[in-house]
C-alpha cells in the first residue's frame, strides 16, 4: 500500500475527506520523527511501538573484499508489532 492508497483508506474508515486524512498521516509521521529524535518511545496501543536504540561499535566485513572493518557506534530505530498487528498476520 502506497501513501495515496493509505490516505484513501484512512479517509474511508474515518468518514472524512482525503485532504483531512492526508493531514493526519503527515502529522503522524512528523510526531514519530520528532519523538525518535528526542529518544522517546512512541506506542500506538495494540498496533506498534517505535523507539530509538543505540548500536554498539562492532567489527564488520567488506562484502567485496572480505576485509575486516570497524563500524562505529550509532543509533537506529526499532519498530515492534504489538498484539493486534501480530494477530492480523496469522
Amino acid at each position: 500500500m502506497n501513501r495515496s492508497e493509505l490516505v484513501a483508506a484512512v479517509a474511508e474508515k474515518a468518514g472524512t475527506t482525503k485532504s483531512d486524512a492526508d493531514a493526519v498521516v503527515t502529522a503522524l509521521g512528523e510526531v514519530l520523527i520528532d519523538a525518535v529524535k528526542r529518544g522517546e518511545k512512541v506506542q500506538v496501543p495494540g498496533i506498534l511501538s517505535v523507539e530509538k536504540v543505540k548500536r554498539s561499535a562492532r567489527t564488520g566485513r567488506n562484502p567485496a573484499t572480505g576485509e575486516a572493518l570497524q563500524i562505529p557506534e550509532g543509533f537506529g530505530v526499532k519498530v515492534s508489532a504489538n498484539y493486534k498487528l501480530k494477530a492480523a498476520a496469522k
